[in-house]
């Protein structure tokens, strides 16, 4: 089953370093706005939610829960770049695929 969440690109732009800057060097102000679309009840009836706690991000999906570390030095200076890899990598430990796509974000359970 494959879950879509749009993302507006042109409201995620304005939370990027440039334009708002957050000391961080990794966007926390764009990675929170996008894990606060991930808080959702999927079709199944579980639940979805992420967090950052610093520079872990962690994705809950029912029981199951993963987590990463947004890495600049592995996954270049873009922070969207970042935070997707980030994202990616939680969702694999709570055991679903995450994929980024232009104006939208992919799970596939």
């Amino acid at each position: 089953m494959r879950v879509t969440v749009p993302v507006d690109e042109a409201v995620a732009s304005g939370y990027l370093p440039p334009t708002r800057p957050d000391g961080s060097g990794l966007g926390v102000n764009y990675a929170d706005h996008m894990l606060k679309l991930l808080k959702l009840t999927l079709p199944d009836g579980r639940k979805l939610s992420a967090r950052r706690r610093g520079l872990k991000i962690t994705i809950v999906i029912g029981d199951r829960a993963g987590e990463a570390i947004m890495r600049r030095l592995d996954h270049g200076p873009d922070v969207s770049t970042i935070l997707a890899a980030a994202l990616a990598e939680a969702a694999h430990g709570a055991g679903v695929a995450l994929t980024r796509a232009p104006g939208a974000i992919h799970l596939d359970l």
